[in-house]
């Protein structure tokens, strides 16, 4: 048993795909295929289902296969061990933001980060919280930052800030003349949502709870993944979109206009730093925490938020 068998049985694992995993490992399909042969041959089990497509692990071999994260998980520490006692911070660092999160606070954070610790490379991916939840756990991703609690006994939630969501509302609804909006204000407006799979979309519904019971068919429009398109639909077609609050810091005069924030208590999600419960990359991770908390505005790191309606 040698680890780079191991590695190439996470492989497969990973990507359901000898083919696939062979690429990913810069290696030939027979190479990737015939190592993991022989480690089958040595353990006297058959670790893949080949039968099946995608590729799947047999009761056995997923048993295996968590233990070969284990194990390569701990030569890691090694690295991270020396990495530890130098000075000059280097290496990679992978990351999954939500959609609704990252246009509005990596901007705020690259471009220091990286002029600090110019040897460490970011490699940073937009993805749902489903997807993030499951590259973190494949030990595709280092960290996550996203939208919590996730009541997930695998992870760590690190609390970084919290985020109010206000209404922006068309210059044409009803509540254009009111200073403040509550959830109640919103049954008679037309909501523009984004799609299924964004977590987003599910908190808006939580904060217009009311409204879907009452009158679902009516008050519910299902259109984008983008929080900047959402903005456009009002702007253009009436209604009103719910958005987080560091969408709009870099609003005009003119955009501010259509802002109204909710009356008390506001809605507010919780944004988090997440990682798997070993996780490793602790210092990189630690610098990282220590931007976004020196970029977000003070009243974002309020625990006064907190206590005010959170949202999951």
């Amino acid at each position: 048993m040698t680890l780079i068998q191991l590695e190439y049985i996470i492989a497969v694992d990973t990507y359901k795909s000898f083919v696939l995993a062979a690429e990913k490992s810069f290696v030939t399909q027979p190479t990737l295929s015939m190592q993991i042969q022989k480690l089958e041959k040595s353990l006297g089990v058959r670790i893949f289902d080949r039968s099946k497509q995608p590729i799947v692990a047999t009761d056995i071999g997923a048993v295996i296969i968590n233990q070969a994260r284990s194990v390569l998980k701990e030569r890691d520490k090694i690295k991270e061990l020396i990495s530890e006692t130098q000075d000059e911070l280097g290496g990679e660092i992978k990351i999954g933001v939500i959609p609704t999160l990252a246009p509005y606070l990596l901007p705020k954070i690259l471009g220091s980060f990286m002029e600090k610790y110019p040897k460490m490379k970011l490699q940073i991916w937009e993805s749902t919280t489903t997807k993030v939840i499951s590259e973190l756990k494949l030990g595709l991703l280092d960290c996550g930052i996203l939208s919590t609690p996730l009541n997930d006994g695998e992870l760590i939630e690190t609390p970084l800030f919290y985020e109010s969501f206000v209404a922006y509302i068309s210059e044409n609804s009803s509540l254009n003349k009111s200073k403040t909006v509550s959830a109640t204000e919103l049954l008679n407006e037309k909501l523009w949502l984004l799609n299924e799979g964004h977590c987003m979309r599910n908190q808006v519904l939580n904060i217009c709870q009311k409204k879907r019971a009452l009158n679902p068919e009516q008050t519910l429009e299902y259109n984008t993944g983008s929080v900047e398109t959402l903005k456009r639909m009002v702007d253009m077609n009436s209604g009103v979109t719910i958005l987080p609050e560091l969408s709009i810091l870099d609003f005009n005069e003119d955009e501010l206009e259509h802002v109204r924030y909710f009356i008390s208590p506001e809605p507010v999600r919780e944004i988090s730093l997440v990682t798997t419960q070993n996780f490793l990359k602790k210092k990189a991770i630690s610098f990282l925490t220590k931007e976004i908390l020196e970029a977000v505005p003070e009243k974002f790191k309020s625990s006064k938020r907190k206590e005010l309606m959170s949202i999951d």
